[in-house]
């Protein structure tokens, strides 16, 4: 199953707690969720032997029901665990094995070790001993599995409440949960699998960000049906440039790059327009035909850049915020930003922008979307974007070699681009998200940001 429904721990248990409701008894569910899970480790480690950690819970049960499985099919299976069962349905599923458990601290490695310690829920890390053993067990193996979520994860912030040692897979149960896509926790594996139980997740608003389904330009289409995009440009003429580049490599019909000088080099294709004046700029915003208007990339934070700023904001387009435009409006107070917005922090920018907030980087991007009336890409190695009607979806650790200079730039200008395309600036931001990721894994290692200009084009058709 390829879900891209995302719960909390909470809303996992509801979600459950309502298939019980419908006549699904909660242990043919832990049978569910077992049989699921060692399907998938039988697919991927066949008959090599084999250790289960179970743990006091119904995570532990799961446990208890994929060794009994595998069992069956033959593969050499031990189960160890740090104590008793404790809940109806684990008491159940241990007494079903119908075999010893042993000591975990005594226990052996073996060739595969699969996590059924704690899964969704956990609320405090394991104790020092437990979490040692855990290591040690899990670097001796030659295969390595997790259950719902690697023991020692937090479920919903993505935290690290412990030690958590590395596996090679992952198996969500049900649906993803925030920490299969939030750092640090998205980095304690090296794949995940999500395994239907029969959990309905449609009724989520939180979603793993896929890959967007993108329309060729009609028969008829000309430069200004498809989207005119302005740029404006400020002290860093190429960071401009790249935002321009970028826009219209990603469907724009048309870029106007919008500057106080001239620009000399860029693509023929760029438009420039040179305007110095408040007025000149109001003038050249003026234009009906403009469908967003991107401002932020290598604008510059003084007074020249804020008063390039000002019409921009007045000029009633659809917006993209990004870079220095929201260092600007840092200083200018949340009031400042139309409604409707696309705003593009990293770290560094949200906390100037809206300060600390409370919560996981979720609850801090949707408190932020909420309270400026905008739609945030929450930016990092787990990028965040959030609507201020309560949608969320969450993108994948990306390319590392994203931390070089002017992506952003890029990242923004394919935003404005899918924003002047089709008009919806949720869609536009994950869009553009998708878009950023993918042309980054196109180009490999050490790239530039002028290099994922030249894999746009492939990432693009790919979505058509």
């Amino acid at each position: 199953m390829r879900s891209h429904a995302i719960l909390t721990a909470a809303q996992m248990r509801k979600a459950e707690e309502a298939v019980i409701a419908s006549g699904v008894p909660e242990y043919e569910l832990m049978e569910r969720a077992g049989a699921a899970a060692a399907e998938i480790i039988w697919r991927a480690g066949g008959k090599r032997d084999l250790l289960l950690l179970c743990g006091p819970g119904n995570n532990g049960g799961d446990g208890f029901v994929i060794a009994r499985l595998l069992r069956a099919r033959g593969v050499p299976v031990r189960v160890a665990a740090p104590g008793e069962s404790r809940t109806a349905s684990s008491l159940r599923a241990r007494a079903a094995w119908d075999a010893p458990v042993e000591p975990v601290f005594d226990a052996a490695p073996a060739t595969q070790i699969v996590d059924a310690l704690f899964g969704t829920g956990l609320s405090r890390g394991l104790d020092a001993k437990l979490a040692a053993n855990l290591r040690r067990l899990t670097d001796r193996a030659s295969f390595s599995y997790a259950v719902d979520l690697p023991s020692g994860v937090q479920t919903d912030t993505g935290e690290l409440l412990s030690d958590v040692p590395l596996s090679g897979l992952c198996i969500a149960l049900g649906a993803l949960k925030p920490a299969h896509l939030l750092q640090p926790a998205s980095g304690c594996w090296q794949r995940l699998i999500c395994a239907d139980i029969g959990i309905d997740a449609s009724g989520t608003k939180m979603q793993r960000l896929s890959p967007p389904h993108l329309l060729r330009p009609e028969p008829r289409a000309h430069k200004y049906s498809r989207g005119l995009v302005a740029v404006m440009g400020g002290e860093m003429a190429g960071a401009g440039m790249l935002a321009c580049q970028a826009a219209a490599r990603a469907g724009a019909g048309m870029v106007r790059h919008i500057t106080p000088d001239k620009v000399h080099g860029g693509p023929g294709a760029i438009v420039t327009q040179q305007a110095r004046t408040a007025a000149d700029i109001a003038r050249s915003l003026g234009d009906s035909r403009i469908r967003a208007v991107l401002a932020g990339p290598g604008l510059g934070r003084g007074k020249d850049a804020s008063d390039r700023l000002k019409p921009v904001l007045g000029s009633g387009h659809p917006l993209v915020l990004d870079a220095d435009a929201l260092f600007l409006l840092a200083e200018a107070g949340l009031d400042a930003i139309p409604p409707g917005a696309i705003l593009t922090p990293h770290e560094g920018e949200f906390v100037r922008l809206f300060g600390n907030l409370p919560g996981s980087k979720i609850d801090r991007a949707l408190e932020a979307a909420r309270c400026s009336r905008s739609i945030l890409i929450y930016k990092g190695a787990d990028s965040v974007i959030a609507a201020p009607d309560g949608r969320v979806v969450l993108s994948s650790a990306g390319s590392s070699w994203l931390s070089t200079a002017g992506t952003g730039d890029v990242l923004a200008g394919l935003v404005a681009a899918r924003l002047a395309v089709m008009g919806d600036g949720f869609r536009a931001a994950c869009e553009a998200s998708w878009l950023h990721g993918e042309a980054a894994r196109r180009a490999g290692a050490a790239f530039i940001a002028d290099d994922l200009l030249v894999e746009l084009p492939a990432a693009i058709a790919s979505c058509l």
